[in-house]
């Protein structure tokens, strides 16, 4: 299944653990994957909500600035570290499931992350792979 979520025209981090949730609801025991096809957003899995979404996105600017050193350079103003976020968040998460149920921890949450400010539109897509 793939969904279109709306990033915007800023950096975000985007819970997508509701969405995961429905799509796994009453599978049974197996594993999701969720993937991004675009080589400038991640999926990763994290807490949100108590500012390590923020935090996420305050490490990236600090490892991976929007200035002119990249030589990917079409797009807006540092676009080129977009390209290279993949590799620090990758495109995919796994996470197993049971009794159709995210086996995740207590605070952990699926989220995509886009540092891409000029597309604000991102497909995900969601799979399943039954157990047994």
């Amino acid at each position: 299944m793939t969904v279109e979520f709306r990033t915007g025209h800023d950096e975000a981090v985007l819970d997508l653990t509701d969405d995961c949730r429905d799509f796994v609801a009453r599978r049974g025991d197996g594993l999701l994957q969720v993937f991004v096809p675009h080589a400038t957003a991640g999926i990763a899995i994290l807490e949100t909500g108590a500012g390590s979404d923020d935090d996420l996105l305050a490490a990236l600017g600090d490892l991976l600035p929007a200035d002119d050193r990249w030589r990917h350079r079409h797009g807006s103003r540092g676009h080129g570290r977009s390209h290279v976020m993949p590799a620090i968040v990758p495109p995919h998460a796994t996470v197993p499931v049971l009794d159709g149920r995210m086996a995740l921890g207590t605070w952990q949450s699926v989220c995509l992350v886009d540092l891409n400010v000029d597309n604000e539109v991102r497909e995900v897509r969601f799979s399943f792979l039954r157990s047994g």
